[in-house]
């Protein structure tokens, strides 16, 4: 088997004897056998060394930050434990996503729920549950939240998601910090600074930080220094007004490999550029040093997990290409690597 783009697959990933794929010492050919596919499987060891990684990066250059997992990229009670286990806080955009994350007794005070479109139960789940925060996303759950909040007579800490305009030059598809976004209050309409004042004179919320995220994969550095940028400089005018600024967050969409030619920033660069600029704006605009929380959904999983697929029919055209059909579908295809496998 040719192994080229070893440094895509799991840390222990390695070829055997019999030239099979070997992951975290587990044949997948056997794995295919016992568990049938299409299959996910997931190397432990990667996933809490890229946990690691994430943690080791911002912290040193920033040790007042915390690295909350986009559970979005993919979740379930073990994977959500795993990474509670390594200190991770946990970014939740459902319902479900914040009962796997009960289900595996993660921190509730961790956890940050996402989501442009709320329902008033999801929300009366996450107060029950005592959520930490809440990143509010319109002016219609702003106003459910500080009622639900009421009816329970709590205090409820919240984010705002702010829209700066920044493009991060990705696919329009998954770009979610510009104006034509449906994520967000936009800064250019006006929007943001209704929603901040709103939200800090709600009876039952208060206001402890603002969040941004621009789109995924980013492969480029420059966006996020923008948007850091753009969003601290704006929230000054609000100081005056009372704005606490406890929580900054630029979001996540970290780019991964997905070939040799293209590789990502490493993680190193990242952490570099997102600290540096938080820290020197910060300290000039008065806001101290806030809370920093980035949000890795797919640089987190993306390496550690591979689908594993029976080979079907093949249909070869001459001179044109070879197809080879899988049991598996797009659909299946979350941030995994994908294996062909001849059984």
């Amino acid at each position: 088997m040719s192994f080229e783009n070893v440094s895509l697959f799991p840390f222990t990933a390695e070829v055997n004897e019999d030239d099979h794929l070997v992951i975290g010492g587990c044949d997948v050919v056997d794995l295919a056998a016992e568990f049938g596919t299409p299959l996910y499987v997931f190397d432990e060891d990667t996933l809490r060394g890229m946990c690691r990684e994430f943690r080791m990066e911002f912290g040193t250059r920033y040790p007042n930050s915390r690295v909350a997992y986009a559970s979005k990229a993919f979740v379930n009670p073990a994977i959500a434990r795993i990474v509670a286990e390594e200190g991770l806080g946990l970014d939740v955009v459902s319902g479900g996503e914040l009962a796997v994350a009960r289900a595996a007794d993660v921190p509730p005070d961790t956890i940050y729920f996402h989501g442009n479109n709320k329902t008033p139960e999801e929300l009366e789940f996450a107060l029950d549950y005592g959520i930490g925060q809440i990143v509010v996303d319109s002016f219609h759950e702003l106003e459910v939240l500080d009622v639900i909040a009421g009816e329970r007579g709590v205090r409820q800490d919240i984010m705002l998601r702010l829209s700066p305009g920044v493009d991060p030059h990705t696919h329009e598809k998954t770009t979610t910090g510009i104006l034509d976004s449906k994520f967000g209050f936009s800064i250019e309409t006006g929007d943001a600074a209704k929603a901040i004042r709103q939200a800090m004179s709600a009876a039952n919320l208060d206001l402890v930080g603002i969040h941004f995220h621009l789109g995924s994969p980013i492969f480029e550095l420059e966006p996020y220094e923008l948007g850091v940028e753009v969003v601290l400089n704006y929230l000054t005018q609000f100081k005056e007004e009372g704005l606490r600024l406890e929580i900054f967050s630029p979001g996540g969409g970290f780019a991964i490999g997905y070939v040799r030619s293209e590789p990502p920033p490493q993680i190193a660069e990242y952490a570099e550029s997102i600290t540096k600029y938080t820290s020197r704006l910060c300290e000039e605009l008065g806001f101290g040093t806030p809370l920093l929380v980035v949000e890795p959904g797919r640089s987190i999983v993306g390496r550690a997990g591979v689908a594993l697929y029976t080979v079907g029919g093949i249909k070869d055209i001459p001179t044109v290409r070879k197809y080879v059909s899988l049991d598996g579908g797009m659909g299946d295809k979350h941030s995994t690597r994908d294996i062909r496998l001849g059984i």
